[in-house]
């Protein structure tokens, strides 16, 4: 709550300058890659009788801070999940003798090939690697091998949308590198999203898109938190080769997983490991550090100052020194 974190999209927003820091893309490019992905979610909402969005917003429109307010750099309210919706869905989960016997015709029935979660609840901020989330790629690892498919045979997918760097990390982690649509609902920010329940509702939709073309596969992601509880899960109208398995990976994604200590307290020079500025009725007021310290430390800085700010918005930070001084006051170096 000090820090201004308490929110999803200032968290979110740190994970995805990570990432751009760490892919070596430019601010400005970053933007567009960001906009033209969430274009494309966009795009698959106005398609979607159930999205609560049904406008095509278009990349520009969602690269311009003027009709994309920002909220925390560099999101703007375009990229955030729409939670307060008034949505629902139903599914039916039943073995094939009770839809037999209840007279559920066979051209309706979906079935789960595979499932894996990792229930891992480590905190963004204590990941050594900020862009990467070991989850995904152990999750999707089992949930292939247990069926004996490849990632590249997924005809349809739901990659867990509730903001743009959960997708683009998840496409890194999945080893997803085609340019097919990564959604059937149009992602929590213009489908809706009513939190962790999205999950549930995107496949409802998976259902029926699988219900259309017959024998083909599905994928369907969750997270929870700040990427947290990481799932991978496989669906197809056709039955498996093998028996549906569940399988946790969350040992395998601790193990797989870096972390270091975070505090409040520590001083002198630092390197800062990712960053976000809060903006108060679009005007940016506050940035947010995430510093590595000495001795596997890391701690939280905060800065009012103007020029710091501005830079934070316009010049690449992560990687960047600097000095915590007295009671946490923050100089670039």
């Amino acid at each position: 709550m000090q820090t201004g974190l308490f929110m999803p999209v200032s968290q979110y927003a740190m994970i995805e300058n990570a990432l751009r820091a760490a892919e070596g893309v430019s601010i400005e490019k970053h933007r567009d890659e960001v906009a033209a992905l969430w274009a494309g979610y966009a795009a698959v909402a106005a398609t979607n009788p159930d999205a609560w969005s049904q406008d095509a917003v278009a990349a520009a429109t969602i690269a311009d801070p003027l009709r994309n307010p920002m909220q925390a750099f560099p999101y703007g309210k375009l990229h955030c999940s729409q939670w307060n919706v008034d949505q629902a869905a139903g599914l039916i989960v039943c073995s094939v003798a009770t839809a037999r016997s209840l007279g559920v015709l066979r051209k309706r029935w979906v079935f789960p090939l595979a499932t894996a979660d990792a229930n891992q609840m480590i905190p963004f901020t204590e990941r050594r690697a900020l862009h990467r989330c070991a989850g995904f790629a152990k999750a999707a690892d089992r949930v292939f091998a247990h069926t004996q498919r490849d990632v590249a045979e997924v005809a349809h997918r739901e990659i867990y949308s509730c903001f743009p760097v959960a997708v683009r990390i998840q496409m890194r982690e999945i080893k997803i590198e085609d340019d097919r649509p990564l959604t059937v609902t149009g992602g929590m920010a213009f489908a809706g999203g009513p939190v962790n329940h999205f999950a549930f509702q995107s496949l409802v939709r998976m259902a029926q898109i699988l219900r259309n073309d017959p024998g083909s596969l599905g994928l369907v992601t969750a997270v929870s938190g700040m990427l947290m509880k990481q799932g991978v899960s496989l669906w197809s109208s056709e039955p498996g080769a093998a028996p549906f398995a569940y399988e946790d990976v969350t040992t395998a994604t601790e193990r797989a997983t870096e972390r270091v200590e975070v505090g409040t307290a520590g001083e002198g020079a630092a390197t800062i490991a990712s960053y976000t500025v809060l903006y108060e009725a679009g005007t940016p007021k506050r940035a947010v550090l995430l510093c590595d310290l000495d001795g596997n430390r890391r701690r939280l800085a905060l800065s009012d100052d103007a020029a710091l700010v501005a830079t934070a918005t316009t010049e690449e930070l992560c990687g960047r020194a600097l000095r915590i001084g007295a009671g946490g006051a923050v100089t670039l170096v």
